[in-house]
């Protein structure tokens, strides 16, 4: 359902509240250079993320994302003491990328004894079953790129867990797990979804209305008026 924009175009936005959303999601994605920038264009302090923070979070995002995994689990482990203790999917997602580099590698025994030793423990948690099946089974394709499970070797797959790992340390720390912008965008398509779900029931409840007022089901007085 799409609102008349002449209901909102004339209502004022902050341009304090515009930068704070901004700044949000530019601390968020660990835009250093360009969160520097825009403070110091727009006169805004960082009330939040201390920039050395940003640096960690953004080393151990880009480590995650590259596939250089245990270098990112040994720093987030510095960073965010028993993190990946207390979030065992995303310790498990973690550790499945970097078998997925060894698989990628053609390092099928390393990758094996990796499994064994890291991802077996996983197998006596029923949900973890299913995924461990997955990951084992790239073992026994020469090309694992082509298999059933190729998706498990995408950059878009990287991406979510590294995604999911930058949340995790933000919501460590205190910090909003989604930058404003984010829930902005996931509150609007709430929104949108109960007008129209309303659009939707506001001819029923007009009935219902009529119905009341007739004092009988609008059904049979509409075929009464046909008779």
């Amino acid at each position: 359902m799409d609102i008349d924009p002449r209901q909102y175009e004339n209502i004022a936005v902050n341009d304090n509240d515009v930068h704070n959303i901004v700044m949000s999601y530019l601390a968020h994605n660990c835009f250093t250079d360009t969160l520097e920038s825009f403070t110091a264009s727009t006169g805004m302090k960082q009330t939040a993320n201390h920039p050395e923070d940003i640096e960690k979070r953004k080393r151990i995002y880009h480590l995650a994302l590259e596939g250089t995994v245990l270098k990112a689990i040994e720093l987030t482990e510095q960073f965010a003491p028993d993190l990946l203790e207390k979030n065992k999917d995303l310790h498990f997602d973690l550790l499945s990328l970097h078998f997925v580099g060894l698989v990628c590698s053609r390092k099928c025994t390393e990758a094996l004894e990796f499994a064994q030793a890291k991802l077996a423990p996983f197998g006596k948690v029923q949900k973890y079953v299913k995924k461990l099946e997955d990951f084992m089974a790239l073992l026994a394709y020469n090309e694992p790129d082509k298999s059933p499970m190729f998706h498990l070797l995408s950059l878009e797959y990287r991406q979510q867990v590294a995604d999911s790992l930058n949340r995790a340390i933000l919501a460590n720390s205190n910090h909003p797990s989604y930058s404003a912008v984010e829930r902005l965008m996931q509150q609007t398509t709430v929104v949108r979804q109960c007008l129209s779900q309303e659009s939707r029931r506001a001819p029923t409840v007009f009935l219902e209305r009529l119905s009341e007022e007739l004092g009988e089901p609008i059904s049979e007085h509409v075929s009464s008026t046909w008779e």
